[in-house]
């Protein structure tokens, strides 16, 4: 059986850097990577023989080509040469590693967090990446029975009966966490019914966070690392997913970032009922991570001053997991943008989204994910006709309003952009934050109409979610009913033709946004 003296005493020299977790000997050279795995049996995993861990090789070289294809570059025999290992060609095989190209640490996420360099348009690129990839996972009745509660249920109290979550935080604190957790279960079925029939559950990841996400300067994402020994672990939610990516954000010390990773994922996906989950899964993956920094503290192998560290994070997590259930740091409201054609009401609602680290639900994107269609595919139809037909239409504000709704009722604000031409659209958006109990405004971009036109010039010249177009502007413009029904603190009035940083100063004099250079 190998053991960690082997490692260090046969494979690792003055070129080799070893790095060591609770279940791997990682192996860096300068431009390779080679992870062996311990021989050890958690009941969740099983390395103890070498067949298995070979499989297991196996299977993360597979996996993992999913989102790192040129990054995972095969399974290599360790071999035995008298009384050396080595991952040359002598020997008797004795073990196996996974081979892999090393990237820059500099295109990590963490790293980049550290060092000031992931802002949201990161986010934005690492959110539709990921959501990519479960739009493309393996959905099926094998995942989907892991996503059913009392599968659910299963791993929360393994969770539990797998801690000493006593020796890291008080009692009357872990006694509120796991009765948290698992009231939440207990009283919310519908909700993870409704996911299971929405096919959210899928093959996704397991183990997103930021250590495993590269970003290059070029704004490609690579994924690595996703969880292999066990496959229940990766057929969950793909809430869950995102949520510990998110809950690692916060973690780290930005909930504006988390709050933005949702909202973008939620905007590319389609998928904003994953609010009515999201705080239940980042719940369960603080606690999942603060049991697996927890077997490190515990680990008599490992020396003194990781499993302090190692302490000190588990704790962290499990307070974190505690606090999922607080009030978002804004709260609730509801702030609805809109205008005619080509008014800049998208800009406007994209900033102040990322002022605001709130989802946007968008008319256009909604109106798109309802027919099928991507993003930036024209449609066309004429005036009030095919999928901008009044009758759809009302269909597609109807969806707005029902996603915004779910928003809400997490705690969190939301922004809609629509063109809400009609008193009638406005009045719905209105009543949504009546309903919700919850602060209204109703942003109108104005904009001359000459400039909006050589705006809707400009834009046919590229791709873009909207389908304003020249064509149809008169018409438009012609059925535009003014704004005049709300009291005037509930009506912000922007001139859209002003440079965007005095219309985001006048935005942030009229409406409660992210303190500017916080974080939390």
């Amino acid at each position: 059986m190998l053991t960690r003296e082997q490692i260090l005493g046969d494979l690792v020299d003055t070129s080799v850097t070893l790095i060591e977790t609770h279940i791997s000997w990682v192996l860096l050279t300068e431009r390779d990577v080679y992870k062996l795995k311990k021989p050890v049996d958690f009941g969740f995993l099983d390395f103890s023989t070498a067949a298995k861990r070979k499989e297991a090789c196996e299977r993360e070289v597979e996996l993992n080509r999913r989102l790192a294809p040129d990054v995972y570059l095969g399974v290599v025999p360790l071999r035995q040469h008298g009384q050396q290992l080595s991952l040359g060609e002598q020997g008797d095989i004795v073990d196996w590693a996974v081979h892999m190209r090393r990237l820059d640490e500099r295109d990590r996420a963490d790293v980049r967090l550290a060092q000031g360099r992931l802002g949201p348009e990161d986010i934005a690129l690492i959110a539709e990446r990921v959501a990519s990839f479960h739009a493309q996972a393996r959905c099926d009745a094998t995942t989907n029975a892991h996503g059913r509660l009392e599968a659910i249920e299963t791993n929360v109290r393994e969770n539990f009966d797998q801690t000493s979550l006593r020796r890291y935080v008080g009692e009357a604190q872990a006694d509120e966490l796991t009765a948290h957790q698992l009231q939440y279960l207990q009283t919310q079925r519908p909700r993870f019914e409704a996911r299971l029939e929405a096919n959210k559950v899928r093959d996704g990841h397991g183990d997103l966070r930021l250590e495993h996400v590269y970003l290059a300067d070029d704004g490609s994402i690579t994924i690595l690392d996703c969880i292999e020994f066990n496959d229940r672990f990766r057929y969950a939610d793909v809430a869950s997913d995102i949520g510990f990516l998110a809950m690692d954000l916060s973690a780290h010390g930005h909930v504006e970032l988390s709050e933005h990773l949702l909202a973008e994922y939620a905007k590319y996906s389609g998928d904003f009922d994953l609010y009515d989950v999201i705080d239940f899964y980042e719940g369960y993956r603080a606690f999942v991570r603060g049991k697996i920094a927890s077997f490190v503290a515990e680990d008599p192998s490992t020396d003194a001053s990781h499993r302090s560290r190692a302490a000190a994070s588990a704790r962290r997590c499990f307070m974190l997991a505690l606090a999922t259930g607080r009030p978002a740091l804004l709260g609730p409201s509801v702030v609805a943008v809109g205008g005619v054609i080509a008014s800049g009401k998208s800009t406007v609602s994209r900033t102040l989204g990322l002022e605001m680290s709130a989802p946007v639900v968008d008319a256009d994107r909604t109106r798109k994910q309802m027919i099928g269609v991507r993003a930036t595919q024209p449609v066309h139809d004429g005036s009030w006709q095919g999928a901008y037909d009044p009758k759809f239409t009302e269909e597609v504000y109807a969806e707005v309003f029902r996603r915004a709704g779910v928003v809400l009722a997490s705690g969190r604000p939301v922004l809609l952009d629509a063109s809400f031409r009609s008193r009638g659209l406005r009045a719905r958006a209105h009543d949504l934050a009546h309903e919700h109990g919850v602060p209204f405004r109703f942003v109108e971009c104005s904009i001359d109409y000459a400039i909006a036109k050589q705006r809707l010039v400009e834009r046919a010249k590229h791709a873009s979610v909207s389908d304003g177009r020249l064509e149809i502007f008169d018409d438009f413009v012609a059925k535009w009913e003014a704004v005049q029904e709300f009291p005037e603190h509930e009506h912000i009035r922007l001139d859209t033709a002003r440079p965007l940083p005095q219309t985001l100063a006048t935005l942030r004099a009229a409406l409660r946004t992210w303190p500017e250079g916080f974080d939390a």
